[in-house]
């Protein structure tokens, strides 16, 4: 979370130097690098580029691998508790399962109390 935290900020601010055209290794006393000379002469490319590859590592760094299933709202299968995908057989046996106990549930008589 952190680290794409951190990739947020950095790739603001890297697009803003690109737009602005200030060199960042001039700062640091380094020669620019030839990718640096092609996004400014390329601006509208290598913001795009900088923002779509920082977004695909961002999203990789905060995905959890959550896979969630629900039937009428109640959670029936979760990949983060279980530790794995459910088989085609495992997955029918509980919506079979999960629809018999709802038609059960909703045959049973009321009772107030």
């Amino acid at each position: 979370r952190h680290i794409a935290s951190f990739l947020s900020v950095f790739k603001l601010v890297l697009i803003g130097f690109i737009i602005v055209g200030k060199d960042p290794f001039a700062f640091f006393g380094m020669q620019a690098p030839n990718i640096w000379q092609w996004g400014q002469e390329n601006k509208v490319y290598a913001c795009m580029m900088v923002f779509f590859l920082s977004n695909m590592i961002e999203n990789q760094c905060m995905s959890t691998g959550a896979f969630e299933i629900t039937l009428n709202d109640v959670p029936v299968w979760s990949k983060l508790e279980s530790g794995h995908l459910p088989s085609m057989q495992q997955l029918v046996q509980i919506l079979d399962n999960e629809m018999k106990l709802n038609v059960h549930m909703e045959s049973m008589p009321h009772h107030r109390s």
